[in-house]
């Protein structure tokens, strides 16, 4: 039988929101002294529920807004859920915003460093490996520039490179395929596959339905934080899709 690698219990994530606007710093403590600050209460996720098992591809769709980056977050542990639990059996390589963890001011090859430092990895490691990034990432003539002067593109390449360096029990991706050429994309994607091929889990976002039905056996449709359909990529791809009809 196949292991449970995440779980994903009943969780629930509340936000608050303020209700007026505060433009500026000293604006927010007048009021915050005053006791003038109102806000509201928002749910980005209500009582989500889901497991996926060692060597299956996920991804996970809805409209801006819908809970999906919130989801990946409290799987990483970068947030916590209000209530419910999130129990994970493995190692984690995510790939959540493009450049996160990155110090813009410090040059890619310095930044290459810094990111695997970040993902556990000794500066050994880094040094074994450094070639094949540079190779993966196509960046060679770049690596001396600092990381804010980067397009998108070249950010994803970076951050993508590093955090697939080694095969992760389970590869978080977070919208970073949506952005750059279309022959890397390809690349990452076999890369992906690879890796998918070699028991790696799989939990991606995207707003790319045919990258979803590509690369991911299943799915799950967000919608106001709530769990609307779960199952076959290609069934939840085809709900979302006809929901917008």
């Amino acid at each position: 039988m196949s292991t449970t690698v995440i779980n994903v219990n009943d969780v629930t994530v509340r936000f608050n929101i303020a209700s007026e606007r505060v433009d500026n710093i000293k604006e927010y403590f007048i009021k915050l002294v005053k006791k003038q600050l109102h806000y509201r209460e928002f749910l980005a996720l209500k009582n989500i529920n889901f497991e996926v098992k060692k060597g299956e591809s996920w991804g996970i769709v809805g409209s801006n807004g819908a809970g999906k980056s919130t989801l990946l977050r409290i799987i990483c542990s970068v947030i916590t859920p209000d209530s419910g639990s999130v129990k994970i059996n493995g190692n984690i390589s995510p790939i959540l915003e493009l450049g996160a963890g990155f110090d813009r001011n410090l040059t890619a090859s310095e930044n290459i460093f810094l990111q695997g430092a970040l993902l556990g990895h000794t500066k050994s490691f880094m040094k074994k490996h450094y070639d094949e990034i540079v190779e993966f990432s196509e960046l060679n003539d770049f690596l001396q520039m600092p990381v804010k002067n980067f397009s998108s593109g070249m950010t994803a390449r970076l951050a993508f490179s590093i955090a697939t360096i080694v095969k992760p029990d389970i590869l978080i991706v977070d919208e970073v395929l949506s952005v750059g050429d279309a022959a890397f994309k390809k690349k990452c994607s076999e890369r992906i596959h690879n890796m998918i091929k070699d028991s790696a889990t799989l939990l991606l976002v995207s707003h790319d339905n045919n990258t979803v039905r590509k690369l991911c056996e299943k799915a799950i449709w967000l919608r106001n934080g709530e769990m609307v359909m779960s199952g076959d990529s290609e069934e939840v791809c085809n709900a979302y899709e006809k929901y917008f009809e």
